[in-house]
């Protein structure tokens, strides 16, 4: 006989704007609670010093987190000058200081060498595993940790605020795997100063953003008045970029049974003409929820993942 899962069927996104000084899966955890969730998971992973967006999908939107992890981000972070850190945040041992306090101009003047595609070596203190082990414990072993410079990507980096003489606010829009601690390394380094994150919020990732985005403290007073399910998004929410496609109920269902349906001709050339170049992921809707992730091949969709929803985000 099958084990029950503990909890409730709840399938969705919180779009959280995660508090400073938690951690990402402490967050997660608080969440599910929050709903009494049977499954949960996050779309990247947000330092405990920072703030700002963090998706997390309960139940059936944990099958599309792989989506939102590739998903563009936006951050507001601040450079405070004078004091180099091991971990490039305010948190990490000094390493070294300088009097040079970059102006705006020159910070300004330096941005453009940043954008575009670059190669970017990540911090010693990061997740990226070295031998299996992940530098930053390697790191606060204090063991030296040598990593490969890595190609991301920058749509836009500038500065945006001036509170003082010894800090200067920037915004930068990124691919996946950029990482801003070392942004700001790069960036004192070119200009022969010393500098730290104080500061770091990520205000985007793909489709989720401010203007969507609830608080732990209100979340949790939703949950106590018994109507937390009121933040909760579709779990299709993730999959802003994937062209939907409506299907009968005949044909969702056999797409739940993991069986392929037919497209007339016409439904194929809409398809062809809304893909990406080199994709072929659909997104079959019945009703405007989601039936299944499919991929298109010789005029039919095959399922990849199905969804079976019960309690959902509207």
């Amino acid at each position: 006989m099958a084990r029950r899962k503990k909890g409730d069927a709840i399938s969705g996104w919180v779009n959280l704007d995660k508090p400073y000084d938690f951690g990402s899966t402490q967050a997660v955890g608080r969440v599910r609670r929050i709903f009494n969730a049977q499954k949960a998971g996050h779309a990247g992973t947000l330092d405990p010093l920072a703030t700002g967006i963090l998706p997390i999908a309960l139940g059936e939107a944990t099958k599309t987190v792989s989506f939102l992890m590739d998903a563009d981000k936006a951050y507001r972070f601040t450079i405070e000058w004078g004091r180099t850190t091991a971990s490039f945040d305010r948190e990490g041992a000094t390493t070294a200081t300088s009097d040079v306090r970059p102006t705006p101009e020159q910070v300004a003047a330096v941005l453009p060498e940043f954008i575009g595609d670059i190669l970017q070596v990540p911090p010693a203190f990061s997740a990226v595993k070295v031998d299996g082990e992940r530098a930053y414990d390697l790191a606060r072993a204090g063991e030296a940790v040598e990593l490969k410079a890595r190609k991301v990507s920058i749509y836009d980096a500038r500065v945006i605020d001036v509170p003082d003489a010894d800090h200067i606010e920037i915004a930068v829009e990124c691919g996946k795997g950029t990482y801003v601690r070392a942004i700001v390394r790069d960036i004192a380094e070119r200009l022969g100063a010393c500098a730290h994150v104080s500061a770091l919020r990520r205000t985007r990732v793909g489709p989720f953003d401010e203007d969507s985005a609830i608080t732990l403290e209100l979340l949790e007073d939703l949950g106590h008045k018994a109507r937390c399910l009121e933040a909760l998004l579709p779990v299709e929410t993730a999959l802003d970029d994937i062209p939907e496609l409506a299907v009968t109920t005949e044909d969702a269902f056999k797409l739940k049974q993991g069986r392929p349906i037919v497209l007339v001709p016409r439904q194929v050339e809409v398809l062809k003409a809304r893909l990406s170049p080199g994709t072929r992921t659909v997104s079959a809707m019945e009703g405007g929820s989601i039936v299944a992730l499919c991929e298109m091949r010789a005029g039919k969709l095959e399922p990849s993942r199905v969804f079976h929803l019960e309690k959902s985000g509207d």
